[in-house]
């Protein structure tokens, strides 16, 4: 006689959100030296660019000096950008771990796609990415879906 197993093949809330973070964890270590592969040009591309132009121009014919003003300024618009960037990336960065501080006491219920988990917030992540405690685990910031008073 053959003996049934019931295999119970659904995650729970838990394993769920266990599995994001371990998830989260391993493309955050796909990065080299803290970048990630982009499909764009920076400001040190456009240096590289602009130094190996006038080492290839030719003597008999070399660039005019507004096209080489021209793009020195597009440069230096680029680097502004950079840093105004960069800038914005810190404000929202310390806006968002800001949220996250003010949820610290409270009962929140946090959206684990196909289940919600609810329960008071013990502890809270700094960064870019805050995350918060809540009983042994801990949740991406963005998975709160409701946060309740005192």
């Amino acid at each position: 006689m053959a003996e049934s197993v019931n295999l119970n093949t659904k995650m729970s809330a838990q394993e769920m959100a266990k599995l994001q973070m371990d998830v989260d964890t391993y493309n955050k270590s796909l990065a080299v030296n803290g970048r990630t592969t982009s499909q764009s040009l920076g400001k040190d591309d456009f240096l590289k660019l602009l130094i190996v132009q006038m080492q290839n121009q030719d003597p008999t014919d070399p660039m005019d000096n507004t096209e080489f003003i021209a793009q020195m300024a597009e440069f230096s618009t680029l680097e502004q950008m950079t840093n105004m960037n960069s800038n914005f990336e810190n404000l929202n960065s310390m806006l968002t771990s800001n949220n996250a501080m003010g949820t610290i006491g409270k009962k929140v219920d946090i959206n684990l796609g196909d289940a919600t988990t609810s329960g008071v917030v013990q502890a809270v992540t700094y960064g870019n990415a805050p995350q918060v405690k809540v009983g042994n685990m801990y949740y991406d910031l963005n998975k709160i879906s409701a946060v309740y008073g005192n």
